[in-house]
């Protein structure tokens, strides 16, 4: 299902003549992989952010600390300023942005598969979600959000 996905994002983009970037937390990089498993690829995909760390939301996506100490990395805030510094950081025309806790852990107010999404066009706003996938187990929930970022770059699509 997920290269079907990627083959139609990739065709998609390919026609709208936009280059995609992804930043990535808790998918480690899984759906650039996803999208850079399909051959010819090269030509709409940019580059991929993994920002596993705070530091490196901070430091590759330009993330504000005031948002990561106010909200946390898990959160819509977070996902929206990693999707909007995805797209100031590369020459992509569309962002899709991933936080979330894929497990084993969460907590009370941050449970296990709790994952936060953000899409964006090149000069336009962020728009985010979170969906809570539940303690499906870690490779799970990274699975299920790779899904799902390429259901959101897909709906930013022509």
């Amino acid at each position: 299902m997920t290269d079907a996905l990627s083959t139609e994002v990739l065709a998609l983009a390919r026609a709208a003549g936009l280059m995609i970037a992804t930043a990535e937390s808790c998918t480690g990089g899984l759906v650039a992989g996803a999208l850079t498993a399909i051959p010819g690829s090269s030509d709409v995909v940019d580059r991929g952010f993994v920002t596993y760390s705070n530091a490196a939301k901070r430091e590759m996506l330009g993330v504000r600390a005031e948002t990561l100490d106010a909200q946390g990395a898990v959160s819509e805030a977070v996902a929206a300023e990693m999707v909007l510094g995805a797209l100031s950081h590369s020459g992509a025309g569309l962002a899709v942005s991933i936080t979330g806790i894929a497990g084993p852990g969460g907590s009370e107010f941050k449970p296990e598969g709790r994952v936060c999404f953000g899409i964006a066009r090149k000069g336009g706003s962020a728009r985010t979600e979170t969906i809570d996938f539940g303690p499906l187990g870690r490779a799970e929930v990274r699975a299920a959000s790779v899904q799902h970022a390429l259901i959101l770059l897909k709906s930013a699509l022509p």
